[in-house]
């Protein structure tokens, strides 16, 4: 790996990552942090937020895609500055985010199995 590409993924990319994972959402009435507190969206490998609840509310779904869509825009911008695949940056994305998940909010694991962590 060069150099760059070191620093990249240790340095710059955590950095770049965390301020998209915990993206201030206000325009909802739920926040992020308590949809993941109540155990109604979790962190998943691929770098996006999962909706858990079976029956989570038409709101719930909103804000999960509305943060989705924000971090596949940033994920985007941050493979074509380093030259990389999106499917690169997403799996990152995810190892981080999985790794920065609080104690008992919900992560998910391959095959797609939801656990508290």
């Amino acid at each position: 790996m060069r150099r760059t590409s070191r620093r990249f993924v240790s340095v710059v990319f955590p950095a770049l990552v965390l301020g998209v994972l915990w993206l201030p959402f206000s325009g909802w009435g739920l926040t992020l942090e308590e949809a993941k507190t109540k155990g109604l969206v979790g962190e998943k490998p691929n770098g996006y937020l999962g909706v858990v609840a079976p029956n989570a509310s038409a709101e719930v779904h909103a804000l999960a895609n509305d943060i989705n869509q924000k971090r596949r825009q940033t994920y985007e911008d941050i493979a074509r500055r380093n030259t990389t695949s999106l499917e690169t940056v997403e799996v990152l994305a995810g190892q981080t985010a999985i790794k920065n998940t609080r104690p008992g909010n919900l992560i998910q694991l391959p095959p797609g199995q939801w656990i508290k962590k």
